[in-house]
């Protein structure tokens, strides 16, 4: 039996609850199992930054991270590896996702599929699928980083995204009630989601609305820059990294992915061991040159400062 499971991360029968509990009554009449956890009843401690679980996997080592068994995150990523299905259903605060949800995969790379498989923890990619959800009291223009934030978390996870809504306008708990639209797009994503669970993995696809990147259908694209590696494309989809340019079709505006413009997707393994590599060449040049680091490092050591 298909399992499904569902995280929030706003008020406790507030809106991502009521959209996320919608794509779940789908999902559970189509025969799978579910469940739902709200971030706030976990104990989830901010990434330090320290970089212990990447210099551990450099060695071929188990990526653990610092505080694992400390607080919550195992049995949460553990959930996450067992399930078939993920809904995210988190509010957009000031353009962005809640701050919990960030803090929350901010201590993701220690469980990140490409890392373990790297260190021999998993031997083949889980077969996973989600739908993301945005809810906030503005319109579009208040909450346009929210949806690629959220998409951008499950590539971190090899998870594919198959569908996604935005509910604007809704800023007080139950709102979004208010707009039945609303309500039937959160369950049209559950039945989205389990025509997902039930097609073989390599066939999965995309089933919602089409977005100006072909591969992720985000509409965030930004001016391409060099890469470590030397590449660079003209334009670049700033959520799945894809590079190409944009191109007039018809008279509209088409972005073309570029005849090696998946070498830097974040969305395929591929692209994220090929970061994975960047990082180990950005460590090798720290070390090499860690006693004028030291040395330099100094003046900002012997500068103290009264916090408030």
């Amino acid at each position: 039996m298909k399992k499904v499971l569902a995280v929030t991360a706003g008020r406790k029968n507030g809106n991502t609850e009521i959209l996320a509990k919608e794509v779940l009554m789908a999902a559970e009449e189509s025969g799978a199992v579910v469940n739902m956890i709200n971030l706030h009843d976990y104990d989830i401690k901010p990434c330090t930054g320290c970089e212990t679980c990447t210099m551990k996997m450099g060695k071929g080592e188990n990526p653990d991270c610092i505080y694992k068994g400390k607080d919550d995150m195992d049995r949460i990523m553990e959930k996450f590896l067992q399930a078939d299905g993920i809904v995210i259903s988190v509010p957009s605060f000031v353009l962005q996702p809640q701050g919990i949800y960030k803090v929350f995969i901010d201590r993701w790379l220690p469980y990140e599929v490409a890392l373990l498989i790297k260190a021999g923890v998993l031997s083949a990619i889980p077969e996973r699928v989600a739908v993301i959800i945005t809810v906030g009291g503005s319109t579009q223009n208040w909450m346009t980083l929210s949806l690629p934030a959220l998409q951008m978390s499950m590539f971190m996870q090899s998870i594919k995204v198959v569908d996604q809504m935005m509910a604007t306008k809704c800023a007080r708990p139950g709102q979004v009630l208010l707009y039945p639209a609303f309500v039937d797009r959160a369950r049209k994503l559950g039945n989205n989601l389990v025509e997902a669970i039930n097609t073989p993995y390599d066939k999965v696809k995309w089933l919602g609305e089409e977005g100006w990147c072909p591969v992720c259908h985000s509409n965030l694209m930004m001016r391409g820059e060099p890469h470590w590696d030397g590449t660079s494309y003209e334009i670049e989809c700033a959520m799945c990294g894809a590079g190409g340019s944009f191109k007039l079709d018809k008279g509209n505006v088409k972005f073309v992915v570029a005849e090696d413009g998946l070498k830097h997707c974040r969305i395929f393994t591929e692209g994220r061991f090929n970061h994975l590599l960047e990082i180990m060449e950005t460590h090798k040049h720290a070390f090499q040159n860690i006693e004028t680091i030291k040395s330099m490092s100094e003046k900002y050591k012997k500068y103290k400062l009264q916090g408030i």
